[in-house]
């Protein structure tokens, strides 16, 4: 992504990315996809794409007379966005959804659907107090439970950061109880935690595995055929039929778990499997292994 010198104010930011987004992965953009996904008049979103051309990308995109529209230059190169398929897909999805929620809302997009999966539900009062405790560094009264310890226990926690891990949201924080830095789902909260005036002694900078990174060669279930396992390294663009992933190490185990790898056993269906960890070691928990292993599960 290149680095502009001035702040970009982040409606337009939206606007931008939308722009490279659309013309990249659908071929032609026009006035209408910015109108229709942002409310704003034409004038305002043909100023959006001029200056977009003129201050962030110049070259990126041409105007082509037959289509009416935008369409990628030969040397397209993303300035706002990653320039992967994803970020079509989850416009797709968060335009879908608000044609969903917005029944009246044309938004000009191709029809897409998205799976609906019920939301762990979450108090705004809960989110409130562990956002105010995350970013003004202060600790956290909380009443905690989870699969594998029932029974409601009261700690005080000392947040660093919300994370999404793709099927819900966990705060990573320090826990006086246990004396370490562990994940908590926020859906698991008993009662609203208290965000305490008192500020926190232990900060990101002090939590080990949130700190170091560890890269994770992922391979084919060698169980598969080779036509098999062929597929699969092209699915996931890997070179010699591997693919390398490098993460925090507290992270880790999500990123396993959304590729359906576990550390501790095998799927009996190499199907169902699909990937395996060719560097388990790798992960470097040491004494920490069996809580790494167990992170998940923890939270669900």
């Amino acid at each position: 992504m290149k680095k502009t010198d001035w702040p970009i104010r982040w409606d337009l930011l939206l606007r931008y990315r939308l722009i490279e987004t659309i013309a990249l992965w659908e071929g032609r953009l026009t006035t209408n996809h910015i109108c229709h996904s942002f409310g704003i008049g034409r004038q305002q979103a043909s100023k959006d794409i001029n200056t977009y051309l003129r201050e962030l990308a110049p070259g990126n995109l041409i105007y082509d007379r037959h289509l009416k529209g935008y369409v990628p230059a030969k040397k397209f190169s993303p300035v706002v966005t990653r320039g992967v398929a994803s970020e079509y897909l989850d416009l797709l999805a968060s335009q879908q959804n608000l044609s969903h929620t917005f029944e009246a809302l044309n938004l000009g997009l191709p029809g897409s659907t998205v799976v609906q999966a019920p939301d762990r539900v979450i108090a705004p009062e809960t989110m409130r107090a562990v956002v105010a405790a995350t970013r003004h560094g202060r600790q956290l009264r909380a009443s905690y439970v989870s699969l594998s310890r029932p029974e409601a226990a009261e700690s005080i926690l000392e947040p660093h950061t919300l994370v999404s891990d793709g099927n819900g949201w966990h705060l990573r924080a320090w826990c006086d109880s246990n004396r370490e830095f562990r994940d908590f789902a926020l859906n698991r909260f008993q009662r609203i935690p208290e965000a305490l005036r008192i500020k926190a002694k232990h900060t990101r900078d002090q939590d080990e595995d949130w700190n170091r990174d560890v890269t994770m060669v992922l391979t084919p279930d060698p169980r598969l055929t080779e036509a098999q396992q062929a597929i699969i390294a092209s699915d996931y663009g890997m070179e010699s039929g591997r693919l390398e992933i490098t993460t925090r190490a507290a992270l880790a185990p999500y990123v396993l778990s959304r590729l359906g790898i576990t550390l501790d056993n095998q799927h009996p269906d190499p199907l169902v499997q699909q990937l395996e960890l060719a560097n388990p070691d790798a992960l470097g928990f040491g004494s920490k292994r069996e809580r790494a292993l167990k992170a998940v599960a923890g939270l669900r």
